[in-house]
């Protein structure tokens, strides 16, 4: 039997070139930009997230879920935008999504993004050297079974 569950998966999106925006504008273009949110989304917490753990790496402070829920409180209202998605739950769910990108590392229920690196050194690390060379490397196996039926 052929697994129809993905072993990974990987979206990309180009967007415009990032000239006035805002820092909370920039964090959501790169969560748009590597499937962490689709196109119109209104639930937009994973945003917030990343940006809390964003400003808790310049402090090389690792953050506890509840930490993560509270600062994502702040950015939000500091934003003049609702509450919605911010139960416990769904702030430990979107955390899990971060990880699975291995954007993020969780030690003993603290998190921070991986190793404290930026968002950019993360990206070309464990995203473009390697998620998506093996994801390529993958395809290129079908087609080539493909090709030989």
């Amino acid at each position: 039997m052929v697994r129809e569950i993905p072993l990974g998966e990987i979206t990309l999106r180009r967007y415009e070139k990032p000239y006035d925006s805002s820092k909370r504008e920039l964090v959501r273009k790169i969560c748009l930009s590597i499937g962490l949110l689709q196109p119109g989304d209104s639930r937009d917490v994973v945003v917030d997230i990343l940006m809390a753990l964003e400003n808790s790496r310049k402090e090389r402070k690792e953050i506890s879920s509840f930490e993560v829920g509270e600062l994502v409180r702040k950015i939000r209202k500091e934003n003049s935008l609702d509450e919605k998605g911010l139960a416990e739950s769904n702030i430990r769910r979107q955390l899990k999504r971060l990880r699975d990108l291995m954007l993020i590392d969780k030690n003993k229920n603290l998190y921070r993004l991986s190793e404290f690196e930026s968002l950019s050194e993360i990206f070309q690390k464990k995203i473009e050297q390697f998620i998506i060379p093996q994801t390529i490397e993958r395809i290129k196996e079908y087609l080539e079974k493909l090709d030989n039926q």
